[in-house]
C-alpha cells in the first residue's frame, strides 16, 4: 500500500463507516484496521477501494457480533462530522438531528446489504464497486439499491406523518 492510496481513501472509508456505525471513534478504529489488514495483502491498485469497504464492513459486523448489539444509531452521534463543520445555531442543530433521527429510523428496516449498499452508494461508489464489495452481481446491485431506496422512503413517509 502506498501512502497515495491512504491519502485517497481514508477520509471516505472513515465517512462511511461513521454513518454505517453511527460511533465516529468506533469508524476511526475500524478504518485505521482496515489499513493495517491492507499492508498485508497484495492488492492491485484498482481494487485496493472495493476491498478496503468490503473488510471495513466485515469488521462492523464482527465488532457489532463480539459486542453482542446492534449498529449504534445516530441518537448517539452527538460528536463533531468528520468533516470538522463549524457549529451550528441551537434551531438548526434540533432541526438536523430530527432529520438524522428520521432518516436513521427510515433505514432500520433495511437489511444489512440494502443499508451497506445504500451508504457505499451515497459515498459515490460505482453499481461495479458495490457489487466486489457485496461479494454479488452487478446486476443485483441496481435491484438491491432500488428496492432498498422504495423501502426508506416509505418509511419515512410514515414516520413524517406521525411527527
Amino acid at each position: 500500500m502506498t501512502l497515495d492510496a491512504f491519502a485517497r481513501h481514508h477520509q471516505p472509508l472513515e465517512r462511511y463507516l461513521t454513518r454505517l456505525t453511527g460511533d465516529p471513534d468506533l469508524a476511526a478504529d475500524l478504518a485505521q484496521e482496515s489499513f493495517v489488514r491492507l499492508l498485508s495483502q497484495d492488492t492491485p491498485p484498482t481494487a485496493v477501494k472495493p476491498w478496503l469497504f468490503r473488510v471495513a464492513t466485515n469488521l462492523v459486523r464482527d465488532s457489532a457480533r463480539s459486542s453482542r448489539r446492534r449498529q449504534v444509531l445516530a441518537f448517539h452521534s452527538r460528536a463533531p462530522a468528520v468533516h470538522g463543520d463549524p457549529p451550528p445555531g441551537p434551531d438548526f442543530e434540533v432541526d438536523r438531528q430530527h432529520a438524522r433521527c428520521l432518516v436513521w429510523r427510515a433505514l432500520d428496516p433495511l437489511s444489512s446489504k440494502e443499508r451497506t449498499a445504500l451508504l457505499m452508494r451515497e459515498e459515490g461508489f460505482r453499481h461495479r464497486e458495490i457489487a466486489e464489495a457485496l461479494g454479488t452481481t452487478t446486476g443485483s446491485v441496481g435491484t438491491l439499491l432500488g428496492r432498498a431506496i422504495r423501502k426508506a422512503a416509505k418509511h419515512l413517509e410514515m414516520l413524517q406523518e406521525e411527527s
